[in-house]
């Protein structure tokens, strides 16, 4: 069973997402805003692929405010990391968004919220997921 990290700070996507992940998707579902755990987590290769909210409102690395795109530059530059798949989830859904947010984070794909076919994110997840470790 493949494990999901879902990086979501709104707790109702977040029970949601978690439920659609298990109950359609069969997936292993691990929930986290904490940048210190999440890299820890994709380092020791814990997780199969991240779910990641763009705009988050309580995370901070060192000291310092961070959103899914600085997290997933630190994932992606990190080579105990880098293959591991994301898969960026957002509210920016604004024409050229989703190609200016994959060229900045190094993310593998792109969900627009609000979600409002489930099945569609579950098949995204397998997606990547049978893709394979990216190379580098």
């Amino acid at each position: 069973m493949a494990t999901v990290l879902l990086v979501e700070d709104d707790p109702i996507n977040a029970r949601v997402f978690e439920k659609v992940l298990r109950r359609r998707g069969g997936f292993e579902v691990f929930h986290s805003q904490d940048v210190e755990q999440i890299l820890q987590l994709a380092q020791a290769r814990e997780v199969d692929v991240i779910l990641l909210d763009v705009s988050l409102s309580q995370s901070t690395f060192r000291g310092e405010a961070v959103d899914g795109i600085r997290i997933a530059q630190l994932l992606k530059a990190d080579p105990k990391s880098r293959s591991i798949p994301i898969i960026l989830v957002t509210a920016h859904a604004m024409r050229g968004d989703r190609e200016a947010f994959l060229a900045q984070s190094g993310a593998d794909g792109y969900i627009a919220k609000p979600v409002v076919d489930h099945e569609e994110m579950v098949n995204q997840v397998r997606q990547v997921l049978s893709q394979g470790p990216r190379q580098e």
